[in-house]
Parts: structure tokens; C-alpha cells; sequence
């Protein structure tokens, strides 16, 4: 009866008090910032919690923009997960025709606007209800930057900052309704810089082409597929992309001195994904000697495979059940519904629960949180299309279907952390799966020793869009 009047009240609290965290989110939007630049997020989602009575660490793990925020003490740790960078490129008013803010200008094409306070709402919720009720535990926020780049939660794993939590809930915006045992990729991001020699393209035999050395690399990553062992369906597929992302002089009558080639790699388990690093290096150093040039290598980031927990997964799952899907007005179906007529694309938000099963997710650097503790993610529809990253993600995260599908979120979350408090045989029911996936494991971060974090990463295209977006952030 305790775990049923807790839930009530937790539900009650999201629905009587989020317009705070409502305008938060909106501005967070309004004022959109690439990953480890997010510096407005941080200073809005800080002052919320600290508002709100928690305590607040930034600047962790040598990342200026990462935060974790804490309340209580003892046993169980129950943590939230807030994330709040946007993505390059995808500006968009709210509107239902492609209309950016800004051209080339970065968007919430990916939610994280609602992301970023969700699990806050959940967690504050939580802590009134611990203090009415008088309950045990702590709660825990992990204010993680760079998650499109999957950079922030590698380095804050790497520091320990996970290692105490007993439960992590987590959420994600989606085309549909879901809470599932996840599978994800082990992900690598690499960078190659070659170096060579510059010199007039009417006497090329005076220098050392980069840009040769670059291209050869990718020559050899090609013939590298084939002997690649295949995965055994769409789910365990194994893919690579690469760019040049700096090809040096721009004139075809310069032989290029720099070129940079940029690499992503998808694999089912951390040890195939290191295996391909290792191929690749090859294939950079051979390309090198090739071509007598030099080349460095830069690790952005390595993140693991998941470890799904079903007990968590399942707990989530329920709620989701027990509380139902979001639910949309007539006016804001038929926003998704324009779109979906602009762009020709026939996928609209899926209404309904999916049944509880396996399923899996993006690339995503959440997987660390899996290797920590038992970890569970929450779906909820959003936008209509099956496609991340685009402009009609960012205008729906904006819109009013955004703030709907928020309250949503921070119910499922906070009445799914109320049964693990108020149920120590469930939380344990948890780590003890977990601590099955972990036999035989153990959890350290794959960036060698000495990585340097890519904390400039996005500081230079920052700077020309903070001045044009400065009146949407005062």
C-alpha cells in the first residue's frame, strides 16, 4: 500500500509542478549547443537542482560542462540520467515545413532538451516523496555532456563516478512506446592526421601528398570488410564510416601537407570493436609508409557494448503499463501528420505500448551506465519519423508534444525508482542479474591511459552561432 500512495503522490507532483522544468527545457531548446560546449544547459540545470535541494558538483571528471547533482544518503543509490548537447546542422523552427532558426546552425534534433530535465522532474519528485514519506536512500543525477559524440559518460565511468549507484533509469524520445531489454553496439570514434609535405602540383615529385595517404587508408579499410567476420542478422551488424574532415589546401595545384581522416566503427562486443581499431591503425601506418608521409591518431571515444537487465527493463515496463502512453491532441497530430506530407515519409508515431521483449538502440554512449549498475531505458514517442537526427525531431522536441511526452517520461522514471526504494528484494533481484552479466567482467573504461577529452572539440563553430542565438539565451 506504502509503494501504491508513493506513486500516486510522485505522479501528482510531475502533473501540479512542471512548468518550471517545462520552461527550463524551452530554453534549453531556444539556445541549442554542441557536446562539451554546453555551458547555458548547465548553468539552467544546476541552478534547478540546487533549487530544488540538491547538491550539486560540477566541472567532473575533467569535463567543464558535466555536473552530478545528489540528495539524501544511505542505501539504495537511485540515479537519473540528464543529458542536454544538440547536434550540428539541424535548426528548425516550430513549424511543420523545414524552416531553421538559423542556416547550419545546431538543433535538439535528438530531444535532448527533454532529456536534460526529465530526469530531473523524476528525481525531484522523488525527493518530496522520500521527505513526505520519510524514506530511505539517495538519489543521484548524472549530468552528462557530449552524448552525440559519445564522449561524456566513458570519461565520468572512467573516473568512478558511476561505480556507487545500485539502479540507473534513463529515457530517450522515439517514433514509438516501449521500455525493452536493450541491446547496443560497442562504437569507436577515431581520427587519423596525416602529415606529407607540400609543394607546387607542377613538380608533385617535391612533396608528400596527405591527402594520398589518407585516401590509400581508405583503399585498405575497403579490402579490410571482406575479411571482417559477418554479423548473424541486422541487429549484430558491423559497420564503419569514415570522412576526410580536413583535406588540407583547397587548390588542385597544391600538393596537400595535412589531411584528416575520420572513422566510426559499430560492433557487437568492445573486444571485436578494439580488434577493427588495431586493423585500422594498420592500414593508417602501411598507408603512411606508402606514401612517406607520418600520421597521429586521435581517439575521440570508445564506448562498450550494453548489458541489458531485464528485471530492470521490466519494472519500467510496468509503470509505463500502469501510467499508459502519451497521449496527443487532434492539433498536434496533425502537426506530425504535416510534416509527414512535407517530407513524403509514411512513418507516423506509433500509438500503443510495444509488447515487452529484447529489443535494441542506437549507438549511444548509455552503455557505460550498464557496466556500473543495473540500467534500464524508457522509449516514449515523439516524432514521425523512424530517422534520428533531423529537423523534424528538433521542431516536435520544441513543441507542445515535447513537454506532453516530458511529464510522461518523469512519471514512468520517478514511480520506477519508487519500487525499487520501497522493494529492497526487487533492487537486489536487479544486481543480482547484474552481477550474473558481470561474471567474469569487470568494468574499466577503454580509453587508454592519457586520452586527452576533446573538451574543443566544438569550440570554434560555437563561437559564430552563441553571438547569433545570444537573444534566445539571455
Amino acid at each position: 500500500m506504502l509503494s501504491e500512495n508513493v506513486k500516486k503522490f510522485v505522479v501528482d507532483y510531475i502533473s501540479e509542478n512542471h512548468k518550471t522544468f517545462h520552461d527550463v527545457s524551452q530554453k534549453i531548446w531556444n539556445c541549442p549547443e554542441l557536446g562539451m560546449e554546453e555551458f547555458q544547459a548547465l548553468k539552467l540545470l544546476t541552478n534547478l537542482l540546487k533549487d530544488n535541494e540538491f547538491t550539486v558538483k560540477s566541472d567532473v571528471a575533467g569535463m567543464p560542462t558535466a555536473f552530478v547533482a545528489t540528495y539524501g544518503s544511505g542505501k539504495p543509490v537511485i540515479a537519473f540520467s540528464s543529458e542536454y548537447d544538440a547536434l550540428p546542422g539541424v535548426s528548425q523552427k516550430i513549424d511543420y515545413k523545414k524552416s531553421p532558426v538559423f542556416e547550419g546552425a545546431p538543433g535538439h534534433g535528438c530531444g535532448h532538451n527533454l532529456i536534460a530535465v526529465g530526469g530531473i522532474m523524476a528525481a525531484v519528485a522523488l525527493k518530496e516523496a522520500m521527505k513526505k514519506y520519510k524514506l530511505n536512500g539517495t538519489i543521484k543525477v548524472y549530468g552528462t555532456p557530449g552524448e552525440e559524440l559519445c564522449v561524456g559518460k566513458p570519461v565520468m565511468g572512467n573516473a568512478g563516478i558511476f561505480a556507487d549507484a545500485d539502479i540507473i533509469l534513463d529515457w530517450h524520445p522515439l517514433n514509438s512506446n516501449s521500455a525493452n531489454y536493450v541491446s547496443s553496439p560497442a562504437y569507436f570514434n577515431i581520427k587519423y592526421h596525416f602529415k606529407g609535405r607540400t609543394c607546387h602540383g607542377n613538380s608533385p615529385w617535391n612533396g608528400r601528398s596527405a591527402f594520398d595517404a589518407a585516401i590509400l587508408q581508405g583503399h585498405a579499410v575497403e579490402m579490410l570488410r571482406e575479411h571482417i567476420k559477418p554479423g548473424t542478422s541486422e541487429s549484430a551488424a558491423k559497420t564503419i564510416n569514415y570522412t576526410f574532415s580536413d583535406v588540407g589546401p583547397e587548390y588542385p595545384c597544391v600538393v596537400p601537407d595535412r589531411t584528416t581522416a575520420w572513422y566510426l566503427g559499430r560492433f557487437p562486443t568492445n573486444g571485436e570493436a578494439l580488434d577493427i581499431m588495431r586493423r585500422l591503425d594498420k592500414c593508417a601506418e602501411g598507408a603512411a609508409m606508402a606514401t612517406e608521409t607520418t600520421v597521429e591518431k586521435e581517439i575521440i571515444t570508445i564506448n562498450r557494448e550494453m548489458l541489458p537487465n531485464i528485471t530492470v527493463a521490466k519494472v519500467i515496463y510496468d509503470n509505463l503499463i500502469e501510467l499508459g502512453e502519451p497521449i496527443f491532441s487532434e492539433e498536434e497530430k496533425q502537426f506530425i501528420k504535416n510534416i509527414q506530407t512535407e517530407v513524403g515519409e509514411g512513418y507516423p508515431t506509433a500509438e500503443g505500448i510495444q509488447p515487452f521483449g529484447e529489443d535494441e538502440i542506437p549507438v549511444t554512449d548509455t552503455v557505460e551506465y550498464s557496466w556500473n549498475a543495473p540500467y534500464g531505458i524508457l522509449r516514449l514517442a515523439l516524432w514521425p519519423a523512424p530517422a534520428f537526427h533531423n529537423w523534424m525531431i528538433t521542431a516536435c522536441a520544441g513543441n507542445s508534444h515535447g513537454k506532453k511526452v516530458l511529464d510522461k517520461a518523469a512519471q514512468v522514471l520517478a514511480t520506477s525508482a519508487v519500487d525499487f526504494i520501497t522493494n529492497p528484494l526487487l533492487t537486489s533481484k536487479a544486481k543480482e542479474e547484474f552481477k550474473a552479466k558481470m561474471k567474469g567482467k569487470e568494468y574499466k573504461s577503454l580509453l587508454p591511459e592519457g586520452t586527452p577529452i576533446p573538451i574543443n572539440i566544438n569550440h570554434e563553430i560555437m563561437k559564430k552561432y552563441r553571438g547569433l542565438y545570444k537573444i534566445n539565451c539571455d
